[in-house]
């Protein structure tokens, strides 16, 4: 038996206990956690645990079981009392031997919970393929310069059974200690109890692993479980909260045509898109027999194919109501389920449709209004040339008969446009084709929108320009040319357009001396403001009007 006088106390190095006697006044060792010079010899320590203590697979076998550094267990504190009551023995643990150290799962008899390897006597029953016995640890060459074995405790004799996983690794050794020397060892009936016992140990730890396994399985399996229905109550927050409809829909089909389907699932907003109520489970030709043939055919493609569909159709048999509908497939291909998410545009569509009968009734009203706007101005250049037919100079009655169709034409382009703007280059070349030769202007400027009565003032411009170009200037002869080209800019704190009329290969001009109602008219430019510069060379009359964006489209 072990001396009595020593005794344990704990200590942090393991978190478990210090063998000291109070005989002996040394400090620990560091490096065996044992009284400083036991083991330490000037000598040193001569026999080395064998190689297959650090053999990787070895090593990676216990690291498996997850069990160097665990709390003590009852399981295995039972083994190691019936280990020395079973061999009469005072000590017996199970030892765990890693690459640095033995590490004991569980100890009778012995207190410290580990040691380092050159205190290790169960490395040598790594390679043992039966019971290791050492009758005299003292006489036996691999232990005899053991620190625990030449020092306190004075362990001498060691029986140890190996712990040999399924896979032939043996990560340890269920072992008996004594103080004394052995000769005979164990007897059989003791040997095969220790051995019995240390696969029984085996059995608990592959046992522990499993049960290790299973709880961080259901640990995984419920925090899936609670991302799950996180998850489901995100996605019901949503299904219950949009205000489309939303329906899974089972398809039926009969020799590969849809014929039918099945609503599966539906959201509360279904019933208030379509109408439909306590559809859920029901089939929909039962409830709407005359729904067209369409609807299923478009979802049995989807079903078919799994191609997702985005369209607009209206459904006779739901009250004439309008779907704008995205239906794509769910699941596996062969289970022929259709996710259908849709909104009942039937307002907007009959929005649509007012606007267009209105767009319609507004042209024959525009058309009927340019009739008798055309008639009216008929009416009014025939009461001119009739009144004034006697008048010897019919110069100005011709002029006046002009702007009055220069007028009807910009009339012409407000009707296209509902009477409220026109485009400035439809407004250009419009006024320059009622001369019949367009081919002599070279119009050109960005995209501008002018409002109604800036229409009306550019018609007459244009018309008097040319009017006089044909007379005076650059159209007067064959090979003349006129150039109309306008731009925007930033002026100031408000964009400005600037509209330039330049003749070029006419004859010489002049600025005229009598300024009738065609200057005049020149004068007051595009919106009345003023804003004109007039010049007259001898290689053509330039004209440039300026006026600010916002009058214009006033």
């Amino acid at each position: 038996m072990l001396e009595a006088a020593a005794h344990w106390r704990p200590f942090s190095f393991c978190e478990g206990w210090e063998w000291t006697d109070p005989t002996v006044k040394k400090p620990l060792s560091q490096k065996t956690g044992w009284p400083r010079g036991i083991g330490e010899s000037p000598g040193g320590i001569d026999v080395k645990p064998p190689p297959y203590t650090f053999d990787p697979d070895r090593l990676d076998a216990l690291s498996r079981l997850a069990i160097v550094d665990t709390p003590p267990e009852r399981g295995f504190d039972d083994v190691v009392e019936l280990a020395v009551q079973i061999c009469q023995a005072p000590v017996a643990l199970v030892s765990l031997v890693s690459s640095d150290r033995q590490w004991f799962k569980a100890r009778s008899g012995f207190e410290a919970c580990e040691t380092d390897l050159d205190s290790s006597v169960c490395a040598f029953a790594l390679v043992e393929p039966d019971v290791l016995v050492i009758a005299d640890l003292a006489q036996d060459a691999r232990t005899r310069n053991n620190p625990l074995v030449r020092g306190e405790p004075h362990i001498r004799f060691y029986a140890g059974a190996p712990l040999r996983t399924a896979e032939g690794h043996v990560i340890g050794s269920l072992c008996v200690i004594d103080d004394k020397p052995r000769p005979e060892g164990l007897t059989e009936s003791q040997s095969g109890a220790l051995k019995s016992l240390a696969r029984q140990v085996m059995a608990q730890l592959e046992l522990r692993r499993a049960i290790v396994a299973r709880d961080h399985a259901l640990a995984a399996q419920e925090a899936q479980t609670v991302r799950r229905k996180a998850s489901e109550a995100r996605y019901k927050t949503l299904f219950d909260a949009i205000d489309d409809g939303f329906c899974i829909v089972e398809m039926k089909f009969r020799d590969e045509q849809a014929v039918d389907y099945r609503f599966v699932e539906i959201n509360p907003a279904f019933a208030r898109q379509t109408g439909l109520t306590d559809a859920q489970g029901r089939w929909m030709r039962e409830m709407v027999p005359q729904h067209e043939q369409y609807w299923f055919d478009v979802y049995g493609r989807v079903a078919s194919t799994g191609e997702a569909v985005r369209f607009e159709y209206q459904a006779k048999g739901l009250d004439d109501r309008w779907f704008n509908v995205h239906a794509f497939r769910i699941g596996r291909s062969d289970a022929p389920l259709v996710a259908i998410l849709f909104s009942d545009e039937s307002a907007r569509k009959q929005a649509e449709l007012d606007r267009l009968g209105a767009e319609d009734q507004q042209r024959v009203l525009n058309h009927e209004l340019s009739h008798r706007m055309k008639n009216t101005m008929s009416l009014v250049q025939a009461v001119a040339s009739q009144t004034l037919k006697s008048v010897p100079d019919q110069t100005p009655v011709k002029a006046f008969s002009e702007r009055v169709l220069a007028l009807s034409v910009a009339h012409d382009l407000l009707l296209q446009r509902n009477w409220t703007a026109a485009e400035f280059q439809d407004v250009a070349e419009t006024v320059v084709a009622t001369f019949g030769d367009a081919a002599r202007f070279d119009i050109s400027g960005p995209k501008v929108t002018l409002g109604s009565r800036a229409t009306l003032s550019l018609s007459l411009l244009l018309h008097e320009l040319t009017t006089n170009a044909f007379k005076y200037g650059a159209l007067s002869n064959a090979t003349g040319r006129v150039t109309i080209a306008w731009d925007v800019s930033d002026h100031k704190t408000e964009p400005e357009l600037s509209l330039k009329w330049d003749e070029r290969g006419g004859p010489d001009v002049v600025e005229p001396t009598r300024k009738g109602f065609g200057s005049r008219l020149l004068r007051i430019g595009l919106v009345g403001t003023g804003g004109v510069q007039l010049r007259y060379h001898s290689t053509g009359f330039e004209a440039e009007f300026t006026a600010g964006l916002a009058d214009l489209q006033a």
